[in-house]
């Protein structure tokens, strides 16, 4: 694998690493004990995960047995996998094809929660955009499901997804927003085409990228439009002590959160507040405000389909170290 190769091999969580950060640092009188043990525990399977995926890819689909009665549907189809962790760590862990594509529905409603997820998915990128599944070769979808214990994050290793089920408190289970579905496949899109290096703007485009397709398949869902669309992130996965939140607005970056959990939403929604901090792989997810304000803007005026027709364009022009320079004359020229 060349080095060009290696920086595409993203590992991309749903949960920013700041916020987890935050939560781990906090007091006890602000955050249960058994919270941040939990939040701890998160950080370091993220961190584990990333080095593995840094040395090797693995196909677990390839790998693993499936259960009796389930078949995985054959490789290069754009069928759906999806396994059951049975809450252990580590990857790939000895899972179970739960569901394949085609089967009926199961009593796991994680399970039929991503697999209905990752259809829509599919479907709009074939219907809408003309794009055949996440490399536009047919490539299968494997979806991990119920990973580790109290896992508080979502994420997409560079070839298949993967979902914690959250403390119940602070996030609820991550397999049943279809916005963290949309969002985390996307990066593989982005992955596909554009390439785009996880650091700096490049980064921020490429967690913008997935907000943007995240928010327009969850609209294509929900049959709502750029009018009456809520244009959150995350709020789905909100659990009962932070209901109301959400991860960000793009509606209006900076106004997600602001609460004794998470602290206050850093988002800029302008370049005169750019974000020129190390954390955050230099701001990838917190800057992408910038470039999810000027969607929800484009869409607000023409319509939030026209504005994803602009925006996949812009994606496959766009080139692995990018910034937001190159980012606003590529959409100039898309439209």
């Amino acid at each position: 694998m060349n080095t060009h190769e290696k920086q595409n091999q993203c590992f991309c969580t749903f949960i920013p690493p700041h916020i987890l950060e935050h939560m781990a640092k906090s007091s006890e009188d602000v955050v249960r004990e058994s919270v941040r043990e939990a939040v701890r525990e998160s950080i370091i399977q993220d961190s584990q995960m990333r080095a593995t995926r840094a040395s090797q890819a693995t196909n677990i689909a390839s790998l693993l047995p499936a259960k009796l009665g389930v078949m995985a549907p054959p490789p290069g189809t754009a069928g759906r996998e999806v396994f059951n962790c049975m809450r252990q760590w580590g990857q790939p862990p000895p899972y179970m094809l739960a569901r394949g594509e085609g089967d009926p529905v199961t009593a796991d409603d994680d399970v039929n929660a991503v697999y209905e997820a990752g259809g829509a998915v599919r479907d709009y990128y074939r219907n809408k955009l003309g794009r055949n599944s996440i490399d536009n070769l047919g490539l299968n979808q494997v979806h991990n499901v119920h990973f580790g214990e109290n896992y508080m994050n979502a994420f997409w290793d560079g070839s298949q997804m993967t979902y914690g089920d959250g403390d119940g408190t602070i996030f609820v289970s991550f397999s049943r927003d279809p916005d963290v579905v949309a969002h985390e496949l996307t990066h593989g899109v982005t992955q596909h085409t554009a390439g785009l290096v996880y650091y700096g703007q490049s980064g921020a485009l490429n967690e913008s990228m997935s907000d943007v397709f995240g928010t327009v398949i969850q609209q294509s869902i929900d049959g709502t439009t750029a009018d009456d669309a809520d244009w959150l992130i995350g709020n789905d996965i909100m659990g009962p002590e932070l209901y109301g939140e959400a991860l960000r607005s793009m509606k209006a970056p900076g106004t997600a959160y602001d609460n004794y959990i998470f602290g206050k939403d850093p988002q800029p929604d302008h370049m005169i507040r750019y974000y020129h901090g190390a954390d955050d792989n230099q701001g990838v997810h917190i800057n992408s405000g910038i470039p999810n304000k000027v969607f929800y803007l484009v869409a607000m005026d023409i319509g939030t389909d026209k504005a994803a027709l602009i925006w996949y364009s812009t994606l496959q022009r766009l080139w692995p170290t990018a910034i937001f320079g190159d980012f606003a004359y590529m959409v100039a020229e898309s439209a």
